[in-house]
């Protein structure tokens, strides 16, 4: 998959915000074809890996109902922020995701 991860990390009073967007399908496989009347499989993120300087500050188990809304008017992405302790601006903060299909994504920032 092409590079699907937006990231950014800011130090800030003792604290390191980290946000991401993530751009995945995010189907429950609970949705049906307009068209078919055939439910779309399930494809979505499964694991959520945060690492500081290479080791592992967050870790997150994720299933289909961390997905697309299909009842509202705008489908969003996943987003993910978390505050980290300890870490410093130059720091490397990376997110990596692996979905249910073997799907697989990560990026990398530096702590500003």
């Amino acid at each position: 998959m092409a590079k699907s991860i937006r990231i950014r990390a800011k130090a800030k009073g003792g604290e390191t915000t980290v946000k991401a967007l993530i751009t995945h399908p995010m189907e429950t496989g609970l949705r049906k074809n307009k068209k078919t009347g055939k439910k779309i499989p399930p494809h979505y993120i499964q694991e959520v890996t945060i690492k500081h300087n290479g080791a592992t500050a967050m870790s997150a188990d994720w299933g289909p109902a961390v997905s697309k809304n299909p009842y509202a008017a705008v489908s969003k992405n996943p987003y993910v922020s978390v505050v980290l302790t300890g870490a410093k601006a130059g720091d490397a903060i990376e997110l990596s995701w692996v979905d249910n299909k073997g799907g697989k994504d990560s990026a990398s920032t530096k702590i500003k």
